[in-house]
């Protein structure tokens, strides 16, 4: 539901001024189509808002281009003509046009995708389709680029960071995968969701827990974010407050076990409970169970209104029961790979240094905050953690930009005659071939 567009550049090492940014956006705007009443993302109404918005956003964006050089009348680099109020510029010629191939919803994906073929015939310049979860995973080193100096290296990927290969958690309303992200274009699955993604669970959850007024108001439909102001907010009776008032489990048995809350109820950690006791130790996640509990709770009072401090706690114990979910497979994998590593001193799965933590649930401070105490606690409080700015957690031209550069530096491009896809994996060893596998 997103119609975003970017400009972005990179730049050449400049020995006159080393603390220049090593990337820089000349232009990012994003449009969210208004799905307030429906309650989540209508693809109708996601459809017309591109179609309404990505023109305007690109001609914005043109007029954001570097201005060409009054000496720049070679073949390849011919400047652009743009329109501005009532004179022409000359603008720069993009070296190439990076979209959103896939995965998605092809209606909207397709919408873009043609709309970017079309200004790479135009222009005569290559073009990028991007596997956007990709693009998540690759988010950081947009944002070292826009905040670092380049360097001058011979070899070009030792520049960026952070370097692979290191974990991804790509948290959001579609996706729930966590990722080893070996190079740029291998990035092998460890586990994803068997039902729910979690920004589509909490956000139920939200739903369900959210006094009526709260959600009628709503400005959007990022209810996840509302869940977490709401869990988090100050008491009214004024008294003083820990935000997140969070103990990490210390063991798995710790971190299995209900919590039973002052109410009476208590939530169950996802797959704690099948019937064999197996599912607890699988890779993969699930958040189905999680959604059905907590609408058990909410019908439970029959038309009764549930206190503000009862939504509070139930709030809280959501978020907190499905992030150490996350958590708890983020360190199941890293007790994998320090194993195999061990096991074998020629191996590199081990030396994992860094997770990155990309997608609209990134931006939540009580995940951050979950993530980080688990992880100390369990024996990696040496594992970075990186989160992107909230402004590129959600999906963004950005990003999207950021990984066309790095794919055509590494002599990728796409034919025009590609099309939108509804799923595409990112791992190589999925049944489409991963990044590189379609066609």
């Amino acid at each position: 539901d997103d119609t975003s567009v970017a400009v972005l550049e990179t730049a050449a090492p400049d020995l006159n001024s080393p603390t220049s940014p090593s990337a820089r956006l000349h232009f990012h705007d994003k449009v969210t189509a208004d799905n307030a009443k429906y309650h989540g993302i209508h693809p109708i109404v996601s459809l017309e808002s591109h179609n309404e918005h990505l023109a305007p956003l690109i001609a914005q964006a043109l007029r954001s281009l570097p201005p060409a050089s009054p000496k720049s009348n070679d073949f390849t680099s011919h400047p652009i003509p743009v329109r501005s109020a009532n004179h022409w510029l000359r603008k720069q010629k993009p070296d190439f046009i990076s979209v959103t191939r896939g995965p998605g919803l092809l209606p909207s994906l397709s919408t873009g995708l043609q709309i970017a073929k079309g200004l790479a015939v135009a222009w005569q310049v290559p073009l990028l389709g991007v596997n956007h979860m990709q693009a998540h995973a690759l988010t950081p080193r947009l944002v070292h680029a826009l905040g670092q100096p380049s360097t001058k290296r011979s070899n070009h990927e030792e520049n960026r960071e952070p370097a692979f290969p290191f974990l991804t958690l790509l948290v959001s309303g579609g996706h729930t995968m966590l990722v080893h992200s070996k190079s740029l274009t291998h990035h092998s699955i460890l586990a994803s969701t068997t039902d729910l993604a979690i920004g589509d669970a909490i956000d139920k959850a939200a739903r369900c827990i959210l006094p009526e007024e709260m959600l009628t108001t709503a400005k959007d439909v990022m209810y996840g974010r509302l869940l977490e102001e709401f869990a988090t907010a100050p008491p009214r009776d004024g008294t003083g407050y820990d935000a997140y008032h969070y103990n990490p489990p210390r063991t798995r048995g710790e971190e299995l076990s209900r919590k039973p809350s002052r109410w009476g109820w208590a939530l169950a950690a996802p797959l704690a409970e099948t019937r064999s006791g197996s599912k607890s130790k699988a890779m993969e996640f699930s958040f189905s169970g999680l959604g059905s509990a907590v609408l058990r709770i909410c019908r439970r009072h029959r038309g009764q209104e549930m206190t503000h401090e009862e939504r509070v706690d139930l709030a809280r114990e959501v978020m907190r029961v499905a992030f150490e979910h996350l958590a708890s497979r983020v360190v199941m994998a890293l007790n994998s790979l320090l194993q195999e590593r061990n096991t074998d001193d020629n191996s590199t799965e081990g030396k994992i240094g860094t997770l990155v933590v990309s997608g609209g649930v990134a931006s939540n401070g009580f995940l951050k905050h979950i993530l980080r105490s688990f992880l100390d606690i369990r024996g990696y409080p040496h594992i970075r953690l990186i989160f992107p700015p909230p402004s590129l957690c959600t999906d963004n031209a950005a990003m999207i930009a950021w990984t066309g550069i790095e794919m055509y530096e590494a002599g990728y491009e796409s034919n025009l005659g590609c099309k939108a896809l509804r799923k595409w994996s990112i791992d190589p060893d999925a049944d489409d071939g991963g990044i590189l596998g379609a066609s």
